[in-house]
């Protein structure tokens, strides 16, 4: 996969994809990530990429131009283009597995007040994640790249991520490790029996109980839930 991230603040992403999974999946070779400023295709003498707003109001807007430049550089025939913004469809685990099956992504980073509108014409997906507002998109962007590398086959075990929380619209279960014992606070004795249908059977119940104590919303899509 070849991830294209365009942002006005590049050096914000090295220490996130020069640690950890992210390094490692670089270093073999199962994604590439590049980044662009898109200021450098900006044509304003002055190399702004921001205007005040048609109609007032407070802040400033990034113009269309420097980012449709740089997209139309990039973009190819498979290429899927993404704009970060708050007014995207929420960002989902389902979202991230689909992603991690294109071949060519480009993501961009919004900054200052907004985008004009036309931006959009350019994108094929708007995503969100979450019900607040930062200050631009690079963060955002780190989360998409985190989330969807990870999928990438190859890159940790098919086990590690079809156990994650909401698969089938589930919290993760409670997991534990040494010492047996904490502070009084003893490993849930099925866990350590060797029955592994009992094994799976608690992670399951244990998984629903936490669900439905602290994400109700996701069992309207769990199959099991009658």
């Amino acid at each position: 996969m070849k991830i294209d991230i365009l942002t006005l603040f590049p050096d914000m992403f090295n220490w996130v994809f020069d640690e950890s999974i992210i390094k490692r999946a670089i270093s073999n070779n199962l994604v590439e990530i590049k980044l662009h400023n898109f200021r450098d295709y900006t044509k304003d003498p002055h190399g702004k990429v921001d205007d005040t707003p048609y109609g007032g109001g407070a802040g400033m807007v990034l113009t269309p131009q420097p980012i449709f430049d740089c997209v139309e550089s990039l973009r190819k025939k498979k290429t899927k283009v993404i704009l970060l913004t708050p007014s995207g469809i929420p960002y989902k685990q389902n979202i991230a597995y689909d992603l991690s099956k294109e071949e060519h992504l480009i993501i961009i980073c919004g900054h200052y007040e907004g985008f004009d509108e036309r931006i959009c014409s350019i994108v094929d997906m708007e995503l969100s994640i979450g019900d607040y507002v930062l200050t631009g998109g690079e963060l955002p962007a780190m989360v998409l790249v985190d989330s969807i590398i990870r999928l990438i086959p190859g890159v940790i075990s098919e086990k590690s991520h079809l156990e994650d929380s909401f698969n089938n619209h589930l919290l993760d279960y409670p997991a534990y490790t040494r010492p047996r014992v904490f502070k009084g606070m003893e490993v849930p004795e099925v866990l350590l029996n060797g029955d592994h249908a009992k094994i799976r059977e608690w992670r399951y119940n244990e998984s629903f109980k936490r669900t439905r104590e602290r994400r109700p919303d996701l069992l309207k899509g769990d199959k099991n839930n009658d």
